[in-house]
């Protein structure tokens, strides 16, 4: 699986979820779902998407929780439906 498959599928997940804004999820429910060769390659997708300002951090005591960023919800939706993301949330 690509990174542009994982960015898609993070984002379809937080978007059909609801975790919009306020509402928001444990970065860890984020990598369930992704076969366990390919933990690494989602955490660091996620570093990405954090630092692109596509997702909005929540420091919690136990982890540290994401939502999808409002302020980006055109871009965020279009990257969903898109067929070809670039590759700049790769390693």
């Amino acid at each position: 699986m690509d990174s542009s498959k994982i960015v898609k599928t993070i984002l379809l997940k937080l978007d059909r979820l609801g975790y919009w804004g306020g509402r928001h999820t444990s970065i860890e429910n984020l990598t369930h779902g992704f076969p366990s060769h390919l933990k690494k390659e989602v955490k660091i997708v996620l570093k990405n998407l954090i630092r692109s300002g596509y997702l909005l951090t929540k420091p919690k005591p136990d982890s540290l929780h994401v939502s999808l960023n409002p302020r980006y919800t055109k871009e965020i939706l279009r990257l969903i439906e898109s067929k070809n993301i670039n590759s700049r949330f790769k390693k």
